[in-house]
């Protein structure tokens, strides 16, 4: 009973910050909204007894995806404004595809497999470490597809971070190559001057309290 109680409360949770992840007017509150909805989603898997997903959606996704989507949102001058625009007649589609997937979903949920005994979830053995096992099936079986996904992973992050480095206006920029090729003579200029005898300090308050002639 206490499952329940505690799965109902972080479905609310994460339906709630699902929602407020799509109605923020400020992107980094969206941001901020989706990073919660993924926290949520990551104790439901804990209540699965899937604890390896659960880290990995809290280390990857949270601290990792989120952090990087904040940076590349708060980085780029993107006007929201003008984005804004044509939300409105998007949403009698989105409302039609919401209400179309509400009712799948209430239609598996009441439908008389879901009581089935081999719907539910069994228990594991004594000694069963789901980490260890999915370790073994990444390494073994499905190494090619998990290098592919760390791949995909790495030229997303940096084309994210290439996204940040245009060039501005008003903005100073250093070559570090023309620096280093720089020589003593293009630093430092000697000029060679007369020498010129200036009047003590004494002497020159003398002269200015001379009357002229």
């Amino acid at each position: 009973m206490t499952s329940v109680v505690i799965f109902y409360i972080f479905a609310a949770v994460l339906l709630l910050a699902s929602l407020a992840t799509i109605t923020a007017k400020n992107p980094v509150h969206a941001a901020l909204y989706l990073m919660l909805s993924f926290f949520s989603g990551a104790m439901l898997w804990m209540l699965m007894k899937a604890e390896f997903l659960a880290v990995s959606l809290v280390l990857v996704y949270v601290g990792a995806v989120m952090v990087l989507f904040l940076f590349v949102v708060m980085m780029l001058d993107i006007n929201f404004e003008e984005l804004r625009k044509g939300f409105w007649k998007h949403v009698p589609l989105a409302v039609i595809v919401a209400a179309i997937m509400v009712v799948e979903m209430i239609m598996i949920l009441t439908h008389k497999a879901a009581d089935l005994p081999g719907a539910h979830m069994p228990e594991p053995a004594a000694g069963y470490n789901n980490a260890r096992v999915l370790g073994n099936l990444i390494y073994t079986q499905y190494f090619l597809p998990f290098q592919l996904a760390a791949a995909l992973l790495l030229v997303g992050m940096i084309t994210a971070i290439a996204l940040t480095l245009r060039k501005r206006k008003n903005t100073k920029y250093q070559n570090p190559a023309q620096q280093i090729a720089v020589k003593r003579d293009d630093r430092v200029r000697i000029v060679k001057m007369n020498a010129e005898a200036r009047p003590a300090a004494g002497e020159a308050a003398a002269d200015e309290q001379q009357p002229n002639a």
